[in-house]
């Protein structure tokens, strides 16, 4: 009895090692595959959170616009088409040199402007002034309270068809002075409250070249 009872024992005995060794072995490898995968989970936190802060950043970008754009742009086009339809007249009504150069360069500068704004209009489904849009524009009587942007009446633009020689570049350099004063100021609102970079540029333009305009208008009055 003592001998099969001896014999019988040795075999549980390497049963029990066996089986602790493969729960260990098994334990083991849970362990390593929970590291790997905890591991690949970070990474590719890491690669989302990275994706978007970069998408973040550029949602803001290019193409981005806000109210002030829009009436910047919708505002000067028209002012802008006054100056031109003021600057044909120099033909054959003006008289001094400087007063045709001026109003060649207005011509030259501001015509592709417009196109420049109507195409922004156009891209941010914008509505696009009309070619008369400035006959309706606040700001055409200078005795009113809008008159900051310049325009002119009907009545200016009269009497400036009937003007010639000396009276025209006398006339025509008073109104393009308050004329280009009332665009410097759009200008200088859209540097400030606008968002879209290329009119703030634009803007910025604006009020660099028509400031130096201004000085030579008056230069010219001084001397008429």
């Amino acid at each position: 009895m003592a001998y099969f009872k001896h014999v019988s024992s040795r075999p549980s005995a390497r049963r029990l090692a066996l089986v602790g060794a493969l729960v260990a072995g098994a334990l083991t490898l849970t362990a390593c595959g929970g590291g790997e995968d905890h591991d690949m989970a970070g990474m590719d936190g890491d690669k989302t959170s990275a994706t978007a802060t970069t998408g973040s950043e550029k949602s803001p970008g290019a193409g981005a616009f806000n109210d002030a754009d829009v009436t910047f742009a919708q505002s000067m086009i028209p002012h802008h088409e006054q100056a031109l339809e003021m600057s044909a007249l120099a033909d054959g009504r003006a008289s001094d040199a400087e007063i045709k150069k001026l109003a060649g360069e207005i011509e030259k500068a501001q015509d592709p402007e417009i196109r420049t704004m109507t195409g922004w209009l156009k891209s941010w489904g914008k509505e696009v002034p009309a070619s008369d849009a400035s006959d309706s524009m606040p700001g055409m009587d200078h005795g009113g309270d809008s008159a900051m942007s310049g325009m002119m009446s009907e009545q200016d633009m009269a009497d400036l068809k009937a003007a010639k020689g000396t009276e025209f570049d006398r006339k025509f350099a008073e109104l393009m002075i308050a004329h280009h004063k009332g665009a410097i100021t759009m200008a200088e609102d859209e540097q400030k409250n606008g968002r879209d970079a290329t009119a703030k540029k634009l803007a910025g333009d604006v009020v660099r070249t028509q400031s130096a305009e201004v000085d030579t208008f008056q230069k010219i009055l001084d001397r008429l």
